[in-house]
């Protein structure tokens, strides 16, 4: 089992790196709402404590009024940090378990990363956007809500974007917060994929973290994606927990 306080600093990190726009709390469950973009990270409930199991029918009746209200299916976010008797109550209620995570760590001190490029981060947030939305094909109509979330994170973030003639082929997100660096939004583009970019991209990432003062690097990957596990393995990140989603069965 995930050593709780270990997962309680990794999420409180994350939530600070990836903010939703509300957050409201009904005891430890902490409700994040984004009515500007769809991802489930920003788009659930994260239960924080396993002990706390008081009404949970009624409080997921509550829980999902709330996404009623933003027009969103409800969703659970369920960490080691969830109840098991939570877990169990949904999936009685034929809740579907979906995007099993892999959050990860690695050793910053121990790594070498003595041959990788010093790359200065953007500090424009639309180029970065633009580029991100088109190494990940996604549709120009998330450009307002991701922007709106890359200017909503505090702790200091690097921007990375490698191109080719002119037009961006990978992307990653390094938000650096005290002795952690969290790895977002990292893709290469589908034609300029198996090049050394995702390689190449990450490791200016970390070495930017590093030489601003962060120990520990972590990331979320879905337990699906073979390539992007076996990158991270070479640079030594290593499983701590996994997370899941539960989402309501009602249309």
């Amino acid at each position: 089992m995930a050593d709780l306080a270990t997962v309680r600093q990794i999420e409180a990190v994350g939530f600070r790196a990836w903010p939703a726009t509300s957050v409201h709390y009904d005891g430890t469950w902490a409700i994040r709402m984004t009515a500007a973009h769809p991802s489930k990270r920003l788009n659930s409930v994260n239960p924080l404590d396993p002990a706390d199991i008081r009404d949970v029918p009624a409080r997921v009746e509550r829980a999902s009024q709330r996404f009623h209200a933003y027009g969103r299916r409800p969703v659970f976010r369920l960490s080691p940090l969830a109840p098991p008797e939570l877990d169990d109550y949904l999936a009685s209620q034929g809740w579907n378990r979906l995007d099993e995570t892999i959050v990860m760590t690695a050793d910053l001190t121990t790594m070498d990363l003595a041959g990788t490029i010093d790359q200065i981060p953007l500090r424009d947030i639309g180029r970065y956007v633009d580029a991100s939305l088109k190494v990940h094909e996604r549709d120009a109509s998330l450009r307002a809500g991701f922007s709106e979330l890359l200017n909503g994170i505090r702790p200091v973030k690097g921007m990375f974007v490698i191109e080719e003639e002119g037009q961006p082929v990978s992307v990653a997100l390094c938000v650096h917060d005290g002795a952690m660096a969290g790895l977002f939004d990292i893709a290469t583009s589908r034609e300029s994929r198996r090049n050394g970019h995702g390689r190449a991209i990450v490791a200016s990432a970390l070495k930017w973290a590093m030489k601003h003062g962060a120990r520990t690097a972590w990331l979320q990957i879905e337990a699906a994606n073979a390539p992007g596990l076996a990158l991270y393995d070479g640079f030594g990140f290593a499983e701590i927990y996994r997370y899941a989603y539960r989402e309501s069965p009602e249309s």
